[in-house]
């Protein structure tokens, strides 16, 4: 991996991250924190719900943010995601400062760059698989007819759904249902996928296929997935996670799957 001049990366590894603020530089982060705080107000009443998260997440990583109820994760991925604000520090995503977004840029933004898949994997029930594909390239992309319809085409093929192109939500199986969601978040070549419990609804073999499966688009299309979740099975084929606790994020830990 280079930096933006061309130099090596690694030639930044064993610097300090303000010596490397001080030279400009920095080490190529699809996702950059620093002191990341989002404190939530109910009358005289706050909640600090993510406090002074430092973090770092390369492009084409698959990460997952761990903790149990309340720690603060899914906050985390709603800040990332651009679904919410954080009440200070400085948080980039695909090098842009996401505070200043307001809620027109910010909706821009999540159209280009993020998609999103959902526990309960939040397909319209009116229409077909491949409609639901298709909807963001239709909505938000506005993309022409034929290349609408040739891009859903190779997603439904891609998460190997094809088959049931033309049914609705309710004939579809969890785990169907799930590749749709996970074909529509890839449909317009989201640089990052956020994915907020997505096999928490999902036996355990069909589980494990639909990891199997995110890896493998991962692979595919060089996409960055990053999950909230406590299960165990995602924390396996995590390449690096992240542990919540209180709100405050964890050092970054590799995988003992991966070394």
């Amino acid at each position: 991996m280079r930096c933006a001049d061309g130099s090596k990366a690694t030639r930044f590894w064993n610097l300090k991250v303000t010596d490397r603020l001080t030279h400009g530089r920095r080490m190529m982060s699809l996702v950059s924190a620093q002191s990341v705080n989002k404190v939530y107000r109910n009358g005289e009443v706050e909640v600090a719900a993510v406090k002074s998260a430092d973090f770092e997440i390369e492009p084409g990583s698959f990460v997952s943010f761990v903790g149990p109820s309340g720690s603060g994760k899914s906050t985390l991925l709603n800040l990332i995601g651009c679904l919410d604000r954080p009440t200070s520090g400085d948080l980039r995503v695909v090098d842009t400062d996401v505070a200043a977004l307001d809620r027109k840029t910010a909706a821009a933004f999540r159209a280009q760059h993020i998609g999103f898949i959902f526990q309960d994997f939040n397909l319209i029930p009116v229409l077909t698989a491949a409609e639901n594909v298709e909807y963001p390239l239709l909505m938000v992309q506005n993309w022409p007819v034929a290349r609408r319809r040739k891009r859903v085409g190779e997603m439904l093929e891609a998460v190997d759904i094809m088959a049931q192109a033309d049914k609705y939500p309710d004939q579809l199986s969890g785990g169907q249902k799930q590749r749709v969601a996970v074909a529509r978040a890839l449909a317009t070549r989201a640089k990052l996928i956020l994915a907020d419990e997505p096999t928490a609804n999902l036996d355990h073999t069909t589980a494990y296929r639909i990891i199997d499966l995110m890896k493998r688009m991962r692979d595919e299309f060089g996409s960055t997935f990053i999950f909230s979740t406590h299960d165990p099975k995602i924390m396996e084929a995590a390449e690096m996670i992240f542990t919540l606790e209180d709100g405050k994020v964890g050092p970054a830990e590799r995988s003992e799957s991966h070394g």
